[in-house]
């Protein structure tokens, strides 16, 4: 078992940034591909951010590209989602994931790639 915690959500202004982070616990964080995922009321869980192993294999979707940057320190079992700026449209809440997959493999996109799920924080931005 693997446990999430995501921190450092909140209220932000359109154009201002945001730090999350999420604390793993319980089986080899090492081993695990991290993702992070979004939610906005009444639409499906969003891919944000995937990192891999080693943390040098990274993929983001186009909507964020060049606006999220997703890092892990393994000192610490905390992979991390800096946002810069964000965007009324960015509004949801953030997911944290954790994906059993091989060294090297392709980052999982989809939720049903990830096997762990934080319980999630709520980001709004403000117009």
């Amino acid at each position: 078992q693997v446990q999430l915690v995501e921190s450092g959500g909140g209220l932000v202004q359109a154009g201002g940034s945001l730090r999350l982070s999420c604390a793993a616990s319980g089986r080899t964080f090492s081993r695990f591909c991290m993702g992070w995922f979004r939610q906005a009321p009444g639409k499906e869980r969003q891919f944000v951010a995937a990192i891999g192993w080693s943390g040098l294999n990274t993929h983001y979707p186009e909507s964020v590209t060049g606006r999220f940057t997703i890092s892990r320190d393994g000192t610490k079992n905390t992979v991390y989602l800096q946002m810069s700026s964000l965007k009324p449209e960015d509004t949801a809440v953030y997911y944290c994931a954790a994906g059993q997959i091989g060294r090297g493999a392709v980052l999982p996109k989809t939720p049903d790639g990830y096997d762990y799920w934080g319980q999630g924080t709520q980001v709004t931005v403000s117009s």
